[in-house]
């Protein structure tokens, strides 16, 4: 994959950090999950740039490099026992970069700095197979050589534009590339802005021009320009079917508020949320959290944006690292180039890059905290993206309720959420990325897709297999956002084993089913690293376990469990390069043995690639053994959208949401919510005229509806108490005591 550097500096990964021996107690060193701090980037910076005398360098991302997982373990689990004497292990820092040599030659690099000592520990010049995520720069050089090109201005030309227009690029991943092409390739998306608005935000993607600019990334120039296809279902693969006035059937597609052609609604009163007293939970070191019972660490990077580590309950590990992996989004417009697009959201361009900084009010709503970034500029200095990352708390309905109709007495509680969430721009679109945590232990990754729809341009009156047309000459091409979310558990510790469960028809049969009524539940033990596909039929349920730790009641061991998404996986021809990109795709689950460094389902490497390498299915294909005492066990959820385009997707489409969920399977020994207080609202209150009214709520204070006939609440039928006489509910509840008998 690689090709060494000719440095002294050790290039064998057993020498990424530092020997165990240099480690130290230093109690004032932060946090190992801890971002680096700016004077660290700093630090790393510098220790860089001088192993580089005579090179220009250019870099990409520098963040810290998380310790290895047996190294933060013992570190984790000694700070769980309140040692005093913790053992730091080395704060780390990875830079990703390009090497620009005196003869204009590129080389793109990575290396390992000891931030403490300064010293570059390790690093490797990256085979030119291999093409590294796009920055920002780039598409800025993108647009800049677009601006300059006389073979961009003379294609334009050739269109008759209306009058005031302003031609816009969005920049875009080429997608797959030849394995004789060594190029680095960046295209772009042609729109043009109605500029007679004079406003910058009038949006542009209502009127789509059907050209592609191509840039060599490295030499700054526009090397052709590709022609796209508007035709409809008649006209197949053909091109040229467009005329000169190729925007003159499109329609304003606005959406800002002082742009739209229809008035704001009025009738929308305000809906706060406050919370007098602050929030129920506490931020500690910007990256520590604790909140009713859970606690653990959010940290941030470049590529994945936040992720959670050292996750517990009540001091009871559940989770070791959780993050979302890698998205991809194949589109099915088969007229090329559009065969080539596709986009790995988090390979090509990195969530953390792409982080909004979120605004007060809008974003989240109470009483929230921030977390900040750390990111890099190209000449290597720390760029801070401020609240990149909010946390606060939502109220989600009720958490669990029991009304006892013989008494009358309901008890009720509110299901309130911890949420860590964040969102990413990336031209057209936007995703909103939430970790979820509940009362009664369980996690929740949600996933929102919003945003404004991929289109082209297409003929006046056609129609297309292809997509939808969603306004007058706007094609939105059909298309799939598929996700992966990996999950690294520590149920009860490190060991764990996976089991497959499902509930199966049992046949009828006189020992064991005699009428028919029973149903078998099934568990099959993984033993060896594979893929499994979501059965809703079957109710399959992913059981991560813990065989050494047994509950007392069930006496199986405990467990959480992931029900998978039976979602639809990848669309694309097997032998197309779509599918060899990103075989992650084509399966629910994977599962896979720990080794340091692999986070990534479709391999470190998406930009340009034309197969996946190093994602989850050559982790699979290595065949790896689980003990089923317990082992390093990683699982990776997939899920998605099959995205055909709805007219109400245009010019701007309502959230799309998904879940995939983690909840405690016989971990704990009855409901963990129970202490949950069960108090009443005292802000809520009854609408305009409205009846008043005596309700039963929370605390049971007050009568539930007593009409038995349609709510079986309430019955005449008194209990009997053994060895005593019957008491009515009536008498029972006067007493004050509930009535503890055979029913």
């Amino acid at each position: 994959m690689v090709a060494l550097s000719s440095s002294p500096v050790a290039s064998d990964k057993s020498l990424f950090l530092p020997h165990p021996s240099k480690l130290a107690t230093r109690p004032m060193d932060p946090h190992p999950l801890v971002q680096l701090t700016v004077e660290e980037h700093e630090a790393a910076r510098q220790a860089l740039l001088s192993s580089y005398p005579d090179d220009l360098l250019q870099f990409r991302s520098l963040f810290l490099e998380e310790p290895p997982k047996a190294q933060l373990q013992r570190f984790l689990e000694a700070e769980r026992e309140g040692s005093t004497r913790l053992q730091h292990p080395p704060r780390v820092a990875r830079v990703q970069y390009d090497v620009v040599h005196k003869n204009g030659a590129h080389d793109y690099s990575e290396a390992l700095i000891d931030v403490a000592s300064a010293e570059v520990t390790w690093r490797q010049i990256v085979d030119s197979d291999y093409q590294p995520s796009f920055t920002m720069d780039e598409f800025v050089a993108f647009q800049d050589a677009c601006a300059s090109s006389h073979l961009y201005k003379d294609a334009i030309a050739e269109f008759d534009l209306p009058k005031g227009f302003i031609v816009t690029t969005d920049p875009w991943p080429y997608g797959s590339r030849d394995s004789s092409d060594m190029h680095r390739w960046t295209v772009g998306l042609c729109y043009a802005r109605d500029g007679r608005h004079n406003n910058e935000d009038s949006n542009h993607y209502g009127y789509p021009i059907p050209i592609i600019p191509v840039l060599d990334t490295h030499t700054g120039k526009i090397v052709r320009i590709d022609r796209l296809a508007t035709g409809g279902k008649r006209d197949g693969l053909a091109y040229g079917t467009h005329k000169p006035n190729v925007l003159d059937h499109c329609n304003p597609a606005e959406y800002l508020p002082e742009l739209l052609e229809e008035p704001l609604r009025q009738d929308l009163k305000p809906l706060n949320v406050i919370q007098p007293d602050g929030p129920s939970f506490s931020v500690t070191d910007n990256s520590l959290i604790e909140w009713q019972k859970w606690k653990f660490r959010v940290g941030f990077n470049p590529r994945e944006g936040a992720t959670i580590h050292d996750v517990t309950y009540d001091g009871r590990s559940v989770i070791y690292r959780i993050s979302v992996s890698e998205m991809t989004v194949p589109y099915a417009d088969p007229r090329p180039p559009f065969h080539k697009k596709q986009a790995f959201d988090f390979g090509d361009g990195g969530a953390g890059r792409a982080a909004n900084n979120l605004e007060l009010g809008c974003d989240c709503l109470g009483v929230i905290k921030y977390l900040d970034g750390l990111l890099v500029k190209s000449n290597g200095e720390a760029s801070v993206a401020k609240n990149v990352i909010c946390i606060h708390e939502q109220d989600n309905g009720i958490g669990w309720k029991h009304s006892n109709f013989r008494t009358d007495r309901a008890v009720v509680t509110r299901n309130r959420e911890l949420v860590i969430q964040f969102i990413i721009t990336l031209a057209n679109y936007e995703y909103i990325f939430a970790y979820i945590f509940d009362q009664a232990g369980g996690i929740t990754v949600e996933t929102r897709a919003t945003g404004i729809v991929s289109v082209v341009n297409i003929d006046a009156g056609k129609t297309s297999d292809y997509g939808n047309v969603v306004a007058p000459g706007v094609l939105a091409q059909n298309h799939q956002h598929i996700f992966c979310v990996r999950i690294d558990p520590a149920v009860d510790g490190a060991s764990n084993a996976v089991v497959i469960e499902e509930s199966l028809p049992l046949p009828m049969n006189s020992a064991t089913n005699p009428f028919g009524n029973a149903y078998n539940v099934q568990q099959t033990p993984v033993l060896n690293s594979k893929w499994i596909d979501a059965s809703p039929m079957t109710n399959l349920n992913i059981k991560m376990t813990n065989p050494k730790s047994i509950n007392p009641h069930s006496k199986k061991p405990v467990a959480y469990k992931l029900i998978p998404p039976a979602t639809q996986l990848l669309l694309a021809d097997p032998d197309s390069v779509q599918a060899k990109r990103a075989r992650f795709a084509q399966h629910h689950v994977w599962v896979t043995k720990f080794r340091d460094n692999e986070y990534w389902a479709a391999g470190e490497f998406t930009t340009h690639s034309e197969e996946e390498r190093g994602g989850v299915a050559d982790m699979v294909a290595r065949g790896d053994t689980f003990d089923q005492e317990g082992d390093d066990v990683v699982i990776w959820s997939v899920f998605g959208l099959t995205h055909n385009p709805r007219v109400e997707d245009w010019p701007v489409m309502p959230v799309e949401i998904h879940h995939i969920k983690l909840r405690p399977a016989d971990f704990f020994t009855k409901n963990p919510a129970l202490d949950v207080p069960a108090n009443r609202n005292l802000t809520s209150c009854l609408a305009p005229g409205s009846e008043p009214v005596k309700v039963a709520c929370c605390n049971g204070d007050d009568e539930v509806q007593r009409d038995a006939a349609s709510h079986l609440q309430g019955g005449p039928a008194g209990d009997i108490v053994p060895n005593g006489e019957a008491k009515t509910n009536g008498e029972a509840k006067s007493n004050g005591v509930a009535a503890n008998g055979i029913s």
